[in-house]
């Protein structure tokens, strides 16, 4: 089965979207407001406001900082941060000088980032350690000079690698690499994904058109930066429409129950478990959860579970929008449209554009509608390879532009895509398949449990079901009762080996549970236990 999205064009938006740019290059977006509205405010974090005018001038101002340092057309440069107006100033002046950009999250390791810079074969390390300690500690490491920008705070830069060589440089923006992103690694070592303009720029006005964005718009943005997700739909999506974001480095529940409140957010993008947080906290005793001005909360990220889908509509009396995607497809691959809200969990019909279809996996042929298959994309979202691995890159992606996604998916007569889960996250027990999403969902619809994540263990001869769970904050949790509430609700072979209680669940920079880390987990709890 092979489909389109069945609309065929993009959902009905503002007027004002017709004068929105249309560049080659991601930098362009701030230039195109900077010429119109140079006044109107375009990025700020705690300590600084940047308007458009002024993110123009500081864009120009980096790009002859870091050609002076040495940086050329396809050098790589590496950004260390976590979220911070010069962060972002630096990564669009990297694309005025055509150089790749690859922010990197602060809150990795040494050894993660070593390997980046390594791979990379990056031309220069640029570091902020005022957007975290994180990045402080990093440039004490690498030895990295500062540098004092003025308003845009103190960097730090390691000196010159004068053995970089540059990658060609290519006109066309479905040819230039803007961005390098770094797969996060939750299912095997981490890829350098190269990401052109054309990928981003198309992701930055499909995110205007599925969301409506306007220049009136305050954004909040939590989502790492390094991450796409924040890169494009927030970042660039913003700038495109003549937004405003308010760049925050590290989620707070505290903080965005502020800023919904009083800050004048209008739209919000998080991952799952950034809306659950919020939910447990408002509902604490004598908090008044508010958001007089949010028009869009968006989930992405993570799949998203009835019932906190349910319980966030109930409490703030707004749609919770559902998306899916991933790195390789920069990333947005389905969304929920605004003008035709869901009540399931669907993803939404495949963004504009972009053609999808299902396989069976063991014959490579599509799958009978309505049922589960892998699933393949194709449109000017998929990446243009992964960096220095032809044979890893040959794995996913085809001579056609195929791009095979990994996650088993369903689509819905009426076109909504459901993620089942990724194949290589299918648990096979006694024989029958378990999508670890299907016990997520009842286990996350407990009201005692925040979030939970099901991984898979080997045992000889099979594969057990084990269950990490983070309780409500102030609940204590009974695992002979969880035990008894899912033989209510799930089939015997779905039932969890194990049942554990953790507070709180490992998770990514991008707030993503880390389940490769609790596979590890369950391994080891396994191995003490004979």
């Amino acid at each position: 089965m092979e489909h389109q999205d069945r609309k065929g064009t993009a959902p009905q938006a503002p007027a004002e979207l017709a004068t929105q740019p249309n560049p080659a290059r991601v930098h362009q977006l701030a230039s195109h407001w900077a010429a119109l509205t140079p006044q109107a405010p375009a990025l700020a974090d705690e300590r600084l406001s940047l308007s458009y005018g002024e993110l123009e001038r500081e864009i120009e101002r980096v790009r002859h900082l870091l050609a002076d340092t040495g940086v050329r057309g396809g050098d790589r440069v590496l950004l260390v941060a976590e979220n911070h107006v010069a962060t972002a100033v630096f990564a669009l002046a990297c694309s005025a000088l055509d150089a790749w950009f690859c922010m990197v999250n602060a809150r990795l390791s040494a050894r993660e980032i070593d390997t980046m810079i390594d791979h990379s074969g990056a031309r220069l390390v640029v570091l902020f350690p005022a957007s975290s300690s994180g990045a402080a500690q990093h440039a004490e490491r690498l030895n990295a000079t500062s540098r004092d920008l003025g308003r845009l705070g103190t960097v730090a830069m390691t000196p010159v690698n004068i053995q970089a060589l540059p990658e060609r440089l290519a006109t066309d923006p479905a040819d230039q690499v803007a961005a390098l992103i770094y797969t996060s690694g939750t299912s095997g070592a981490p890829k350098g994904v190269m990401l052109t303009h054309a990928n981003l720029l198309f992701i930055a006005r499909n995110s205007c058109q599925m969301r409506h964005l306007r220049a009136s718009d305050k954004v909040y943005g939590v989502l790492p930066l390094s991450h796409v997700y924040g890169l494009t739909a927030v970042l660039l999506a913003t700038l495109r429409s003549g937004a405003s974001l308010v760049l925050t480095p590290r989620f707070d529940v505290e903080h965005l129950a502020h800023a919904l409140a009083q800050g004048g957010i209008t739209v919000m993008h998080g991952v799952p478990a950034m809306y659950a947080k919020l939910l447990d906290w408002s509902h604490e005793p004598g908090r008044i959860p508010m958001a007089p001005t949010l028009r869009v909360a968006q989930s992405g990220g993570a799949p998203l579970d009835q019932a906190l889908k349910d319980r966030f509509e109930a409490t703030f009396k707004l749609t919770l929008n559902n998306g899916y995607g991933m790195t390789e497809a920069s990333p947005s691959i389905a969304q929920t449209r605004l003008d035709a809200p869901r009540k399931d969990c669907s993803a939404g019909p495949p963004i504009p554009g972009i053609e999808v279809k299902l396989l069976d996996t063991a014959t490579g042929q599509p799958v009978p509608a309505g049922e589960v298959g892998e699933l393949w994309i194709k449109g000017p979202n998929v990446m243009k390879g992964y960096y220095k691995a032809k044979a890893q890159t040959a794995e996913v992606l085809t001579p056609e532009g195929w791009l095979n996604t990994g996650d088993m998916a369903r689509l819905a007569d009426e076109g909504g895509l459901f993620i089942v889960g990724r194949s290589k996250e299918l648990i096979i027990r006694s024989g029958f398949n378990v999508y670890p999403v299907e016990v997520e969902q009842v286990l996350n619809a407990h009201p005692d449990i925040t979030h939970s994540a099901v991984v898979g263990r080997t045992v000889p001869g099979n594969e057990e079901v084990v269950a990490f769970v983070e309780p409500v904050p102030g609940r204590t949790l009974d695992v002979d009762a969880i035990a008894a509430y899912l033989r209510e609700h799930l089939s015997p072979y779905k039932l969890p080996s194990e049942i554990v209680v953790m507070s709180p669940l490992p998770a990514l920079p991008t707030g993503k549970l880390a389940k490769k880390t609790m596979r590890d987990m369950a391994a080891e709890r396994l191995k003490h236990s004979r």
